[in-house]
């Protein structure tokens, strides 16, 4: 795929927020809109981006092409922080959902169901006291060089503060990534687990991954060998 030749990499800044939650909106439901799916947009971004884009921004990055940011990447070095962030929010939302649940249409009330009976069984289990990130592009944006120098400048980040593992959950089906590509980047994949709500909505299964990486052993996107295989000058 041909992508953008007028990219930057930069950290997150401030006036980035309502870009960053439009964007996780804009991509929520396998790379499309969420909006099929579920269509309290400002509840969706405040689960998936408040604590990242509020409490540690510090950890987070965007692309920008041609002055617009167009993919993010949000990680967090503090997962216990992170973690009772968590608690104290899925309250908040929690309620906040009870409050709109009649006011919502029937994708979107069936996508609370979901969440509560299902959902929290569903994610896979992930790694304790670890870095970890979450990623997501425009499909403008969405190819290997744009990817790859998104992560390499989170890794980087990592690797300087002398964090030694980072996890990634990462949507998954048969037409889209896999445990080689994963395996091609350095990560090895620990579990994974099907993602029920999508059966309505997509022919194949999806399944939500945990991968891993040993930032010791490489903090760059590819493996090993693949470094190794780049010819000289090769950034």
């Amino acid at each position: 795929m041909n992508g953008p030749k007028n990219f930057q990499i930069r950290k997150f800044r401030p006036e980035d927020r309502d870009s960053v939650r439009r964007l996780c909106c804009d991509t929520g439901f396998l790379g499309d809109p969420i909006d099929p799916v579920f269509e309290d947009r400002r509840l969706f971004a405040d689960f998936l981006t408040a604590y990242y884009t509020d409490w540690e921004p510090e950890s987070a990055f965007v692309i920008e092409v041609d002055g617009n940011v167009k993919g993010y990447l949000l990680g967090s070095r503090q997962p216990f922080r992170q973690q009772l962030y968590s608690i104290y929010q899925n309250a908040v939302l929690f309620f906040k959902t009870l409050w709109r649940y009649w006011g919502y249409n029937p994708a979107s009330r069936r996508f609370v169901h979901w969440i509560i009976l299902n959902g929290w069984r569903e994610v896979p289990a992930a790694p304790r006291r670890t870095a970890h990130f979450h990623i997501n592009l425009l499909a403008e944006a969405r190819n290997v060089p744009t990817t790859r120098a998104l992560m390499d400048a989170y890794l980087s980040y990592l690797a300087e503060h002398g964090e030694k593992r980072v996890y990634g959950q990462m949507v998954t089906f048969e037409s889209r990534r896999g445990a080689k590509m994963f395996e091609r980047y350095g990560f090895k994949v620990l579990n994974r687990s099907e993602i029920s709500k999508y059966r309505r909505f997509h022919p194949e299964p999806v399944y939500l991954c945990t991968v891993i990486k040993d930032l010791e052993e490489n903090s760059r996107l590819y493996s090993k060998d693949l470094v190794e295989e780049e010819p000289a000058g090769a950034k």
